[in-house]
């Protein structure tokens, strides 16, 4: 590598310095040749036939276009021929760069995409396609504010199928921004405000800065463009006045690389006006208090040149507290790697210096681009390159997916997801293997397990975040290392969506709680029926096993409804067609009188003292919740008839309870208060410490009073037993609990007791 030294010498990349910025302050982009964009594919392009394609699509969009001009008074080639010229510069491939020519052809000319396939390959064509498809926002019947949302999903959705269409689509809307002076003001400031919506937040997450930060300032320049005027002013004056301090620094730094014999190369760049004004405008900060305006940037060869680098300028100059970052342990999700410090010199001036090697440095500007950048060979595969963007950028893949699973839903909603979900995710935490995932400020340990996997999120019952155990409420921060503990028979409840911050994750649980909501529908469904039957054989002294074996056996009642089990036919019992008798009829089974409860049967009325009510409206009967199992209100119910005793109600599952004619239909009343009811459960643990205050905790936490306790050794084993009564409203608090102990560290097992 070769050695750099501090003398005054312009980058490549000429906006890394601030002298563009004082000569050419409102733009002043030159307009280039196809012989120029020649000059820059040739370096890494060398197969004729790719150097053909991109020719013969230059040669093609050249005569689609030819006599079309822009608003600007140029012909309109010029435009796909810049866009081709952007991407060349990211060293994009030639399918990349010959969509670039044709990506307006089938919107503005009479051509076809079947003819660019035919003639262009199938790869350009699905490109083209999807850029084509981007630019078509043909909508109505929505507000203003709809309607841009839309907009947006659209060009997301696009460039959701294909990185490369990302890649022109970012050229296009960068050559546009460019050009942006022969437009009227309004749409300037529609146009502005769109790629700062749009644009810039994938730039940034694919790492294509060179491109983000031209956006961002272009965009503010219109927007608001005093205080563009008056930042690059202040920039201006300030590298003026540091001008001296800065060579100085860096002639010093390259002496005691040179004395240390460390390659490297030197450059200095000034901090984009948009990042400024965000530190002023968002944060409120003064100009004087942004450290990073001014930084030099070290390039060398290794990681452990790096370290090495940085440990030798914090050994001659005191680095600031809080400003240092490593970003080469821990890379960001756009893959960019760094080590960056701000120190104070001796003339009391303060400088960032980032320390990064060759390849960082690439990755750094073009982000994406330069990881995949165009290799030439046969073994050149865009479906197997999209899917290794997809492993490396794990946001991407998310991208991808949460553009699939938002489709169908508004707009606003799926910009507002990918709003939070990607370009908002700025807390890194850690898996116990090292694996980085990133969410939005303020998500949670369960954000994070559905982050992981579906499964992993529908099974979680708590967490250990650096080392400690913790509910799936806790809010995570960067640095955090974080391990989800899950069980069996967990699941989501209601209770989640307010838990989880993410879309991705409430969306997860929504169908989760949409899958238990109708299984249990069918299943209340199929109970109801089955209860109809029973009661109705019931009177005709057929018991329930009777029953069962005569539907399943009857070839009539198969034939007559087209059922393929039996509980089939209970849910269409609860349906009422067919209804009982019908079932009865088609059996030929002699029907005998019914027996019905009189409403005087009891003479005294005390069943308004007590949550549950007797099916039919039938009153004045005297009603009791059993102690052997323990009902309360969500469970499935039964009442039992007891002579001169009124009814007694059970659990309809409590084995204590036989069929037969005194049971009744009885159901929980709707308005029950705030009353709680008694339950006897079994916590089955592993013996530790501290144990059973964390059990007590867990009742807490859902603010359950625990009015009995007894814990004793499982003799010949390390296990305890723990008894517990505790007081709940209802079934849903009392699962949530045992939802929670499972995620009690030891705790493997939890139930109801039946005496």
């Amino acid at each position: 590598m070769s050695r750099w030294c501090s003398e005054p010498t312009r980058p490549k990349d000429e906006r890394m310095e601030n002298e563009p910025k004082k000569l050419v302050p409102n733009g002043g982009y030159p307009m280039h040749r196809f012989e120029d964009l020649e000059t820059l594919y040739f370096v890494y392009i060398n197969n004729p036939d790719d150097r053909k394609l991109i020719q013969s699509a230059y040669e093609f969009a050249k005569k689609k276009h030819e006599g079309q001009v822009r608003r600007s008074g140029e012909a309109y080639i010029q435009h796909p021929l810049e866009v081709a010229y952007i991407c060349a510069q990211l060293q994009s491939g030639p399918a990349t760069i010959a969509s670039a020519f044709l990506h307006d052809v089938v919107e503005d000319t009479d051509t076809s995409i079947e003819t660019i396939e035919e003639m262009f390959g199938s790869d350009v064509a699905k490109i083209v396609d999807s850029l084509t498809k981007i630019q078509r926002m043909k909508l109505s019947h929505m507000t203003a504010e709809d309607f841009e949302a839309e907009d947006h999903r659209k060009i997301f959705l696009g460039m959701a199928q294909d990185v490369r269409v990302i890649i022109v689509k970012l050229a296009d809307r960068l050559h546009n921004m460019r050009t942006l002076d022969s437009l009227s003001p309004n749409r300037q400031m529609a146009l502005a405000k769109e790629t700062l919506e749009v644009f810039t937040p994938i730039a940034h997450r694919l790492g294509i800065y060179t491109v983000q930060s031209e956006l961002e300032d272009l965009s503010l320049k219109y927007l608001e463009p005093k205080k563009y005027q008056d930042i690059l002013a202040l920039v201006n004056d300030k590298y003026e006045h540091r001008k001296s301090s800065l060579e100085g620094l860096k002639k010093r730094l390259a002496d005691l690389l040179l004395e240390h014999g460390i390659p490297f190369k030197m450059e200095s760049r000034v901090k984009s006006i948009y990042s400024i004004y965000k530190k002023m405008y968002m944060k409120g900060h003064s100009f004087d208090d942004i450290y990073d305006i001014l930084a030099i940037r070290i390039i060398t060869g290794t990681v452990l040149n790096c370290y090495e680098i940085l440990g030798m300028i914090h050994s001659i100059y005191k680095p600031i507290p809080g400003r240092f970052k490593d970003y080469i342990a821990m890379p960001k999700p756009n893959m960019h790697q760094s080590l960056h410090t701000s120190i104070l010199t001796g003339d009391g001036q303060v400088y960032e210096v980032q320390i990064r090697t060759e390849e960082m440095d690439s990755i750094a500007e073009t982000g994406v681009a330069a990881h995949w950048k165009y290799k030439e060979g046969n073994n050149y595969n865009a479906r197997a390159e999209q899917k290794e963007i997809e492993e490396k950028l794990h946001w991407f893949r998310e991208f991808v997916s949460m553009s699939g699973e938002h489709k169908n839903d508004s707009a606003s909603d799926f910009m507002a997801a990918l709003t939070n979900d990607i370009f908002g995710a700025n807390v890194y935490v850690f898996t116990p293997l090292g694996k980085v995932i990133d969410l939005p400020t303020g998500a949670t340990t369960l954000d994070f397990a559905y982050k992981i996997h579906t499964k992993v999120g529908d099974t979680a019952v708590g967490a250990v975040v650096n080392g400690s155990l913790v509910p799936l409420t806790t809010e995570l921060k960067t640095g955090d290392v974080c391990e989800i503990r899950t069980a069996k028979n967990a699941h989501p409840n209601d209770s989640w969506l307010e838990i989880a911050k993410t879309s991705s994750a409430k969306n997860h649980i929504r169908r989760a709680l949409q899958r238990r909501d109708a299984d249990l529908l069918r299943q209340e469904r199929i109970k109801a029926g089955k209860q109809s039957l029973v009661d109705a054989f019931r009177m005709q002294d057929i018991d329930e096993a009777e029953m069962v074996r005569l539907i399943e056996g009857s070839q009539a009642i198969k034939n007559e409804y087209h059922i393929n089990n039996i509980d089939d036919l209970y849910v269409m019992v609860y349906g009422k067609n067919p209804s009982p008798g019908a079932i009865i009829d088609i059996l030929k089974i002699r029907k005998k009188p019914t027996i019905t409860l009189s409403k005087k049967s009891h003479p005294k009325a005390v069943d308004d003292k007590y949550p549950v009510e007797v099916a039919g409206g039938v009153t004045g009967l005297a009603i009791s919740l059993s102690q052997c199992c323990s009902p309360i209100p969500g469970d499935d119910i039964v009442g039992y008839i007891t002579r001169g005793k009124g009814i007694t109600v059970h659990r309809r599952d409590c084995p204590n309870v036989s069929s037969g004619r005194r049971l009744i239909d009885v159901h929980w009343k709707k308005d029950l208060g705030a009353s709680v009811y008694p339950v006897d459960i079994e916590v089955l643990a592993s013996d530790r410490s501290n144990l059973v205050s964390d059990i007590l905790s867990a009742f807490a936490a859902k603010s359950v009073a625990v009015r009995d306790l007894h814990a004793r050794l499982i003799p010949d084993s390390a296990n305890v037993l723990v008894e517990l009564t505790v007081a709940v409203p209802n079934s849903k608090v009392l699962y949530d609990c045992f939802a929670d102990l499972m995620g009690v560290k030891g705790i493997y097992e939890t139930k109801r007791v039946t005496h």
